[in-house]
């Protein structure tokens, strides 16, 4: 959850830092801090709770000392409430040595006991001083900051990223991690850490993996990774895909608001090359043809709303390729004791590709003799590097901390994974899979007619800003986006909402319906012969007569919902399956303009971190 920033080279490193901070901001915004050794050797430290502002207005009141190497963090607290000492930098060595930490240290109160029978005193609430103290100890002891970590990291047990300097050791910073993330970028005569590549992509597009229980230590003309033993390991330089302005917001409002008006082109690139003479083109995949072929069983493993983009992977995978498709929470999978298969093909959902939740059940299918499959939208992610292959998105960089354009990436990887398994199983004709990948394509100019209403879902919303409960109806497809419209306002309005099957109205909630209640309603197109737009509209008719205020999203030329509806929301016309990929946009927009009426942050939600990366 925490960003991370690393810094050796020839730039002043609190430029670096601060630039690279506000890019991470996003993962941790509690409070901030930063650590840099000067060049008469000393370390300088200064941290504040609140978000990065605080830290920069501090800053610019009163500048540190700077140097050319440095550490940098924004926490979202875990371990301790957001307050200035538990802010990190945490200090350790009499104040010579600088660590900060995103994860949880699962044995910190036995830890804590033994360095305080040793005399030492806290400062914080923080698991994070444990390591500092340590680390700390063992530098006095070994006089090596790199030896001094691979003895601390043997004794941590959880989830970590560790960065640390030294005032004895300037021109150098070291990190660890295991089960958090962390990624290297490469520079000329300078070199970075970061917990994703935003931390540093101003500077350099040049970029390198740490694997799990690995240590890495930068110097400026140098970078050396080894695994917690001390023996060197190989590591994989890639080049990220997109730049800085990429993570900025360029004139509007938020990064939201920028994010949704991008759904079209993150639709394009997540189909970009994969499609070609009515063929889908996966050749990511090929090393685990054999296993999509022969698969018995599908089990999409995701959290929040890539739990809701698997449900309709979970459609399409057993419409179009014919096989079985289950979806769980990724937390609860592995505590159950689930039965797998060598032919059980385990896909995972995650934008960032480090949701610990997803990891460890990743990690737990693997073991178990399963296939897995990650589709991530982030470079150098864990979860990429622990499955047997991956699908990226290329959706470029999500600030905004609830997923909107991830959300729509994702569902397009699973719809072409869907016809890719289609293909390989001869379950679907080829003018069929040709027909639905024209319709695929076809997504990014409707999405974007879809985005055209913008303002007049932002002036629906400006009326409502006083609502106190949203409820959110749909059926087969549309019961998915009836979740992530409820989560979206959950997640940035701070107000009730909650997602229904419409088949479950008259199985208790609708009990919830009096005069005035708002219920969304995701309407399905009355072309399809298999449709349930009739059982739908009943639905509206049922609540309408209990006094519910309905908004419908429908297809253009629906007019069977005109009499009970009290507002319509138009979208395209399009096939069943490709009908909630145009319809999430208005309930996005609707939240996010129902926040901003209530003068909420949109981007930074109180209690959410972007990554969750702690399980």
């Amino acid at each position: 959850m925490c960003g991370i920033v690393g810094y050796v080279g020839n730039k002043p490193s609190l430029d670096v830092l601060i630039g690279g901070l506000k890019r991470l901001e996003y993962r941790g915004y509690d409070s901030a801090g930063v650590a840099v050794i000067a060049p008469d050797g000393s370390l300088n430290t200064r941290k504040r709770a609140g978000k990065l502002n605080r830290l920069t207005d501090d800053l610019a009141a009163d500048a540190l000392h700077d140097g050319t190497t440095g550490i940098g963090h924004t926490r979202w607290a875990t371990h301790g409430g957001p307050t200035d000492g538990n802010a990190h930098p945490h200090l350790g060595d009499d104040g010579k040595l600088a660590l900060i930490h995103n994860g949880i240290i699962e044995n910190f109160s036995e830890l804590k006991a033994e360095l305080l029978a040793r005399g030492h005193e806290f400062t914080s609430e923080t698991d994070t001083e444990v390591a500092a103290l340590l680390l700390g100890d063992e530098y006095r002891r070994t006089g090596n900051l790199t030896v001094a970590f691979r003895d601390v990291v043997a004794r941590l047990h959880g989830a970590f990223t560790l960065l640390a300097v030294h005032q004895d050791e300037p021109g150098v910073v070291v990190g660890a991690r295991r089960n958090s993330p962390l990624v290297i970028g490469l520079g000329e005569g300078e070199n970075f850490l970061g917990s994703d590549v935003a931390a540093f992509v101003e500077h350099t597009r040049r970029a390198m993996e740490i694997g799990q229980d690995q240590i890495v230590t930068i110097r400026p003309d140098s970078v050396t990774v080894t695994d917690f033993d001390g023996e060197p390991v190989e590591t994989r330089e890639f080049e990220v895909a997109w730049d800085a302005s990429a993570a900025e917001k360029g004139g509007w409002s938020s990064f939201m608001a920028k994010e949704i008006s991008e759904e079209p082109d993150a639709i394009a690139n997540t189909l970009r090359g994969r499609i070609g003479d009515g063929v889908t083109d996966l050749s990511e995949l090929d090393s685990i043809a054999a296993a999509l072929k022969d698969a018995d069983r599908v089990l999409i493993l995701a959290c929040g709303t890539a739990y809701y983009s698997g449900l309709l992977g979970k459609y399409a995978i057993e419409k179009w390729a014919g096989v079985p498709a289950d979806v769980e929470l990724a937390h609860e999978f592995r505590y159950r004791d689930p039965v797998l298969s060598p032919g059980t093909l385990v896909i995972s959902v995650s934008q960032s590709g480090e949701t610990m939740d997803t990891l460890m059940a990743v990690k737990y299918a693997k073991e178990r003799g399963a296939t897995t499959l990650s589709i991530c939208n982030t470079q150098g992610a864990t979860i990429a590097r622990e499955s047997s292959a991956a699908l990226f998105t290329h959706a470029g960089p999500e600030v905004a901390v609830a997923s909107t354009k991830a959300f729509v990436a994702q569902v397009v990887a699973l719809y072409l994974v869907a016809l890719h398994l289609a293909e390989l199983r001869g379950s679907r004709s080829p003018e069929e899979i040709a027909d639905d990948l024209d319709q695929l394509q076809a997504l990014p100019a409707k999405l974007s007619k879809v985005l055209e209403s913008g303002e007049r879902i932002a002036d629906l919303a400006r009326g409502m800003s006083d609502t106190r409960s949203v409820l959110f109806l749909g059926r087969n497809v549309g019961y998915p986006i009836a979740l992530e419209g409820a989560l979206k306002l959950k997640e940035i309005a701070y107000i009730h909402a909650e997602g229904f099957a419409a088949g479950e109205l008259k199985h208790g909630p609708i009990s919830l319906i009096e005069p005035g209640q708002r219920v969304f309603v995701v309407v399905p197109s009355p072309r399809d012969s298999n449709s349930l737009h009739p059982k739908v509209v009943s639905n509206i008719q049922e609540i309408r007569a209990r006094g519910a205020h309905v908004i419908a999203i429908a297809e253009e030329g629906d007019v069977a919902v005109l009499p009970f509806a009290d507002d319509v929301l138009r979208i395209p016309l399009a096939g069943p399956l490709f009908e909630p990929l145009l319809a999430v946009a208005p309930l996005q927009i609707f939240a996010m303009e129902l926040a901003a009426a209530k003068g909420l942050d949109v981007d930074q939600p109180r209690n959410l971190a972007k990554s969750v990366t702690v399980e």
